[in-house]
């Protein structure tokens, strides 16, 4: 399935393009200085054309098909008040139902049928994984990706056009391994993993914490939806706190199964599983009716944030996103979902407006790599963009959820992969505003 979205009005047709290959495939880093935007695949003097896959259909769906439907709001948004540069930004969003081979097909549509300038926002980590030489072979920019593994940012020679957003899992695991330390010492901690990058990152950053704590690890395989096994596991070894890295639909699950069998840990949820309404639907679902469904189903588990979400209508981003999705949004609600795609888009408009009005893949990398870690955004910390480093957001904060909301139990707090120190972020991230207009320019 593949959805046509063009800034001016959603679900139509994009615009046909002449393919012209380079001698770097579809174009790319070593094209030369001033090259002619008209020159570069997907740019126009009038459109910039960008695309994203992501999981639309299957088991992945929930939560996650929101995310493209929030970016494509913002772009809406800013294409109505005249664009970047003059360009209004066209959006293609193509389903691979999180399917890595799917993925491999869509996107090289995307690249050699639809010509984008780059992807941005493509969720999930072994699909994205599956693309990531190809589109740094052919010189596309692989921007912003949706997953928190360490390879979109850590392997900038091999990788030059990928770029991270969000925190890093191996980060978050130390944030949340530090404070585990320090808070509940005497835990019996068990770790939920799911058994790919999202587990082995996250299980390396705790471990520089708490790995005399740690009394069991139990792995699932993202697919297979029988965790009683694993949850067991746990139970057996009388963990009384676990440290959960999963999706949404494996939280739902796990708490299932520990309803059914009476076990009571602490949970401690990382961001990616600890949507409170996505979650509360998830369990009403999977139980049949037997098990209520509102936002208050995780009531007293531990998560993280790193930018604001619905249960915080006060702040000015999520005004800002309210008023956009208002504006330009589809049907249904604004979501945390939504949120992350709207501030995504937020970044990628400024890497654009950073880039120039002569607009290459080249210059576009290279502006995020020089001014990306000063940008103002929603994010609670800022980015760790450099030509050494295409590592997202630095930081976030903890949570205890109660009544469907966070409140927060530390500061921002932010660090790095490896043996980085843990600090309380000084930047003033967590205070910046949207400029009045919600649109960024550099």
């Amino acid at each position: 399935m593949t959805r046509h979205i063009r800034g001016g009005g959603p679900l139509v047709a994009t615009l046909a393009a002449t393919l012209a290959l380079t001698a770097c495939g579809a174009g790319g880093r070593d094209s030369s200085d001033g090259e002619a935007a008209a020159d570069t695949p997907g740019v126009t003097d009038d459109t910039v054309t960008i695309g994203g896959t992501f999981p639309l259909t299957g088991v992945a769906a929930p939560g996650y098909s929101e995310i493209p439907t929030g970016a494509q709001a913002y772009f809406d948004y800013v294409n109505e008040q005249g664009g970047v540069h003059g360009r209004q930004i066209d959006y293609i969003v193509k389903d691979d139902g999180y399917n890595p081979t799917t993925t491999s097909t869509v996107t090289n549509e995307l690249v050699l049928k639809d010509e984008v300038f780059a992807t941005v926002g493509s969720l999930g980590t072994p699909t994205q994984a599956s693309v990531a030489d190809y589109l740094n072979d052919e010189g596309v920019p692989q921007m912003m990706v949706s997953s928190g593994s360490l390879q979109w940012g850590d392997d900038v020679e091999n990788r030059p056009m990928t770029f991270g957003w969000q925190p890093d899992y191996e980060s978050e695991g130390k944030i949340i391994g530090q404070w585990v330390a320090e808070n509940m010492p005497d835990a019996k901690v068990g770790l939920f993993l799911q058994d790919d990058d999202l587990g082995e990152d996250a299980e390396k950053g705790v471990r520089q914490y708490v790995d005399d704590q740690i009394v069991a690890v139990e792995r699932y395989t993202s697919g297979n939806t029988d965790v009683a096994p694993q949850v067991s596991g746990l139970q057996a070894k009388k963990a009384d706190l676990v440290l959960a890295f999963n999706t949404p639909s494996y939280t739902a699950l796990s708490q299932l199964v520990a309803l059914k069998t009476g076990y009571k840990p602490q949970w401690f949820y990382a961001n990616i599983g600890s949507d409170p309404a996505l979650v509360g639907s998830l369990l009403e679902r999977f139980s049949e009716g037997a098990v209520d469904g509102d936002s208050t189903a995780l009531d007293g588990v531990m998560t993280t944030e790193y930018i604001p979400g619905v249960d915080n209508p006060e702040d000015p981003w999520v005004q800002l996103w309210q008023k956009v999705w208002d504006e330009h949004g589809e049907d249904g609600e604004l979501t945390n979902y939504r949120i992350y795609g709207m501030s995504q888009a937020y970044a990628f408009v400024q890497a654009l407006d950073a880039a120039g009005e002569d607009l290459t893949r080249e210059g576009l990398v290279e502006a995020v790599e020089e001014g990306g870690t000063d940008w103002d955004g929603p994010q609670l910390a800022p980015f760790r963009y450099s030509a050494d480093s295409h590592m997202g957001i630095s930081g976030m904060r903890i949570l205890e959820l109660e009544g469907g909301k966070g409140k927060p139990l530390t500061d921002v707090l932010v660090t790095d992969i490896g043996d980085a120190e843990i600090t309380t972020d000084d930047s003033g991230s967590a205070d910046d505003a949207p400029p009045e207009n919600g649109v960024p320019t550099s």
